[in-house]
């Protein structure tokens, strides 16, 4: 099917699943969060070194605050380093724990525990509540990253998404669909993808991971004019809904990592918008490769526009990230631990032979 088409059946299917919705409902409990109790969780990054030159290590700390659904704890550290500090990125906010390790003919250990407490989340869209965004925040989030452009191809994308729509609202809606629609999950994307849109957009290719699909909601939103940033954090607890795929299955959680979407409309704040997610459902919810119209991918697309389970832990929605003390190239995004030895960048995605481990007690 061509691009065009694609759109318009998107921008349909932005408005025409509510009757599908009531028939999920019918078939079990419903995917409903709501604002509720807060729940808090202690997340360790237990990183491993084997005997060696001396080593830098970055680990992302929870710095991202939402007072309505994500409250960042305190961090502390252990270990074999001879120097730690906190380090934010400036740009951004970004926290991560610096850490330097001397060259050791024994293993070396770093680790870091840190506390947050989160709560589900539901914007109300029957209900109009304006919300303001300050000007530098209105910029950071309208503006264009590495990976991220708001030209070119994107633009002229976006531009057939929202063509007609009337409100800001709508644009989201539109491009929130698009992006389910159009695009998919490939299981063999390393890691959450590296968001490279402007790529997936030129090779008519759309499959990738969270990273993706959500970095081409974001960029589609802010080619839009509107505000629009993602999350880079880790799930940290399973889903109270029933879903396998939208949550973390146990206590450790090294590879639970997710990026999630959000788009700010001036009517409601920011609005929930993780497409990935949906994407998700489709192909690893049991019994695996759901259809569009089956019951529980028809409630996680109608749900995942504006509400979210707070089974989740944010770090930062920080973009070309500089790592303090490091001469190699700035990292997408932070998400990940991450570690120089001997001066050489380690592979962040090989958990196994980096080495870290993440864990999770609730």
């Amino acid at each position: 099917m061509k691009r065009q088409a694609f759109i318009h059946g998107a921008a349909a299917l932005s408005f025409g699943i509510a009757g599908l919705r009531s028939i999920a409902r019918a078939a079990g409990d419903p995917f409903d969060p709501t604002a509720g109790a807060w729940r808090a969780y202690d997340v360790k990054t237990t990183v491993s070194l084997a005997p060696g030159d001396a080593a830098k290590v970055w680990i992302p700390l929870p710095s991202f605050t939402e007072r309505s659904w994500m409250l960042p704890g305190k961090s502390s550290w252990s270990g074999d380093a001879t120097s730690a500090s906190v380090a934010t990125d400036s740009a951004w906010g970004a926290q991560m724990l610096y850490a330097q390790l001397p060259a050791s003919a024994k293993a070396r250990t770093l680790i870091v525990t840190s506390s947050v407490t989160t709560r589900d989340r539901n914007v109300d869209l029957a209900v109009r509540r304006p919300a303001s965004l300050s000007a530098e925040d209105w910029h950071r989030y309208t503006a264009p990253t590495a990976f991220i452009p708001t030209d070119g191809i994107v633009k002229a994308t976006a531009d057939k998404i929202t063509a007609g729509a009337t409100t800001d609202l709508e644009k989201a809606q539109r491009i929130y669909a698009w992006v389910v629609t159009n695009t998919y999950r490939n299981p063999k994307t390393r890691g959450c993808g590296l968001g490279n849109i402007s790529f997936l957009l030129e090779t008519g290719d759309f499959g990738g991971k969270c990273a993706d699909l959500n970095g081409l909601v974001v960029g589609l939103a802010r080619a839009s004019g509107l505000p629009a940033r993602d999350l880079y954090g880790i799930r940290v607890a399973p889903s109270a809904f029933g879903y396998k795929s939208l949550g973390a299955n146990s206590a450790t959680i090294t590879k639970a990592q997710h990026c999630r979407a959000e788009i700010f409309v001036s009517d409601y704040g920011w609005i929930p918008a993780d497409a990935a997610d949906v994407r998700k459902v489709m192909l690893e919810e049991p019994p695996g490769n759901l259809a569009p119209t089956d019951p529980k991918v028809v409630d996680a697309r109608e749900t995942l526009f504006g509400a979210w389970e707070g089974n989740y832990m944010a770090y930062n929605d920080a973009h070309d990230v500089a790592l303090p003390g490091s001469s190699g190239d700035p990292v997408p995004f932070l998400m990940y631990p991450q570690a120089e030895v001997g001066g050489v960048r380690r592979d962040s995605l090989d958990a196994p032979n980096f080495t870290y481990e993440i864990t999770v007690v609730a």
